[in-house]
C-alpha cells in the first residue's frame, strides 16, 4: 500500500492473524504455539493477534495470557507486530492485562467494550481510557456486540480516535452502514480492518486496510493476499478469494469461535488441543461440513 495512503501510525496493512492457544495438561502449549507462529510468517501474515476471542482470552489466567504474549513475541522476534487482547468486564483486572502485555513486550493493545456489564457510550469511553493509560500502548478499538453485547457507535468511535493512542479499529459489528461510517469519519486517520472474514473485501472497499482474522489460521497466505491484492488495485482477484473462501468462512462459523478453526488447524497438522470449556469440540455434523470445505480447496494436514 503506498505511503501516501496508509493512515499515520498504522501498525500494518494486510492480514493479521487473531491466532488460536494451543493448550496442554499444564497450560500453554508453548512449542506449538511457536510453531504456529513460524506458519504464519512463513505465509506471509502480516501482524499477530494473542490472547483475543480466537485465542481463549476468557478462559485463560493472566499468568497464562501474559506467557502466551512472551511466546509470542519471543517467536516473532520483531518481525511483525504483535497485539495482545486485553478484554474483560473488570476495568481494573483488563488494566492489569494490558500492564502485563506492555511488560511481557506486546506491541499494541486490542481492547473491546467490557462484555456482560452493557456500559452506555461514555462509559466505553472511560473502559479505554483506563485501560489504555495502564497499558501505555498504541490500541486498536474492536467493536464485537456479537460477544459484548453492547456496540460501539460511529460517533463514539470517533471520540475514542481523538486519543492518539488508537491507532486502528477492528470492525466486527457485521453492519456494512455503520462500517461505511466508520470509515467516512476515521479512515483517513486510522487503521480500520475488518473484524468479519466474510465481509474483508466489501470494508477495504470504504477504506479499511485490512482484516484481522479468523480465517488466517487456517488460510494465511489467501488472506494475506486477499486483503493486499485489493491494496495493490487487483480488485478481482481481492474479490474472487473472498467468494472463493465464502464456504470455508461459513463452516469455521457454525458453532462458536474458536471451537470450528481450532478444528480446521488441527486437520491441518498442528496439535493445539480442545478448547477450554465452557467450549466444546466442534459436533460430527460441523465437522463434516468444515472437512469438505477444506478439502473443495486443496486443505489437508502437513
Amino acid at each position: 500500500m503506498p505511503d501516501a495512503t496508509r493512515p499515520a501510525g498504522a501498525l500494518f496493512v494486510g492480514s493479521g492473524v487473531a491466532l488460536v492457544t494451543p493448550f496442554d495438561g499444564r497450560g500453554v502449549n508453548e512449542p506449538v504455539l511457536r510453531e504456529l507462529v513460524r506458519f504464519q510468517l512463513r505465509e506471509g501474515t502480516d501482524a499477530l493477534i494473542v490472547n483475543g476471542s480466537t485465542g481463549e482470552a476468557p478462559a485463560m489466567s493472566a499468568a497464562e495470557q501474559r506467557r502466551a504474549v512472551e511466546i509470542v513475541v519471543d517467536e516473532a522476534a520483531k518481525r511483525v507486530p504483535v497485539i495482545a487482547g486485553a478484554g474483560g468486564s473488570d476495568t481494573a483486572a483488563v488494566a492489569g492485562l494490558a500492564r502485563g502485555a506492555r511488560e511481557a513486550g506486546a506491541d499494541a493493545l486490542l481492547i473491546a467494550p467490557p462484555p456482560y456489564s452493557k456500559p452506555p457510550q461514555r462509559g466505553i469511553v472511560a473502559h479505554f481510557r483506563q485501560v489504555m493509560e495502564a497499558g501505555g500502548l498504541p490500541a486498536v478499538a474492536y467493536n464485537v456486540p456479537g460477544r459484548t453485547a453492547c456496540n460501539i457507535l460511529p460517533e463514539t468511535m470517533e471520540i475514542l480516535a481523538e486519543d492518539e493512542r488508537i491507532v486502528g479499529v477492528k470492525e466486527a459489528s457485521g453492519d456494512i452502514s455503520q462500517v461505511a461510517e466508520v470509515c467516512r469519519r476515521l479512515a483517513d486517520r486510522v487503521a480500520v480492518y475488518s473484524g468479519n472474514d466474510d465481509q474483508i473485501v466489501p470494508l477495504m472497499s470504504l477504506g479499511g486496510v485490512g482484516v484481522i482474522s479468523v480465517l488466517a489460521n487456517a488460510a494465511p497466505r489467501d488472506t494475506a493476499r486477499m486483503a493486499h491484492a485489493f491494496l495493490e488495485g487487483e480488485v478481482a482477484e481481492a474479490r474472487d478469494l473472498q467468494l472463493r473462501y465464502l464456504p470455508l468462512i461459513a463452516a469455521i462459523f457454525r458453532e462458536a469461535n474458536p471451537i470450528p478453526i481450532k478444528a480446521a488447524v488441527e486437520i491441518l497438522g498442528f496439535a493445539v488441543g480442545a478448547p477450554r470449556l465452557p467450549l466444546v469440540p466442534l459436533s460430527e455434523a460441523a465437522r463434516a461440513e468444515l472437512v469438505e470445505a477444506m478439502r473443495a480447496l486443496g486443505m489437508g494436514g502437513r
